[in-house]
């Protein structure tokens, strides 16, 4: 299993826009192709105006197949389009869970 982690810098004071894009367009279309949502937060402490999302898969072929059916959804392409100007900068890693988390993780996502 893996965990993708997704870190976007906004420009300050978009955080309120970009949440109120994803509840209203963002977030079903990811529903409709990514399996696990593990979080998604903004920060309180430390740098501001980050948002850090994470999300699960079963190996990388998984979550290769399902970042490309995303990526071709054009629901997805036209919401992209409006959160673009808001953001400054995007990271991402992918990090898999060390062997004594790996069975709760499994079973806080329902996974066998």
């Amino acid at each position: 299993m893996y965990v993708e982690e997704r870190m976007y810098l906004l420009h300050p004071g978009k955080v309120p826009e970009y949440f109120k894009l994803y509840e209203s367009e963002g977030m079903a279309v990811q529903a409709r192709h990514l399996p696990h949502m593990v979080g998604y937060y903004v920060t309180e402490v430390g740098m501001q105006n980050l948002i850090v999302h994470m999300w699960a898969y079963e190996d990388l072929n998984q979550r290769d197949a399902c970042r490309a059916a995303l990526s071709a959804d054009p629901d997805w392409q036209a919401y992209v389009a409006k959160i673009r100007p808001l953001i400054i900068t995007q990271d991402t890693r992918i990090m898999k869970p060390a062997p004594f988390f790996l069975a709760r993780l499994k079973t806080m996502l329902g996974a066998k």
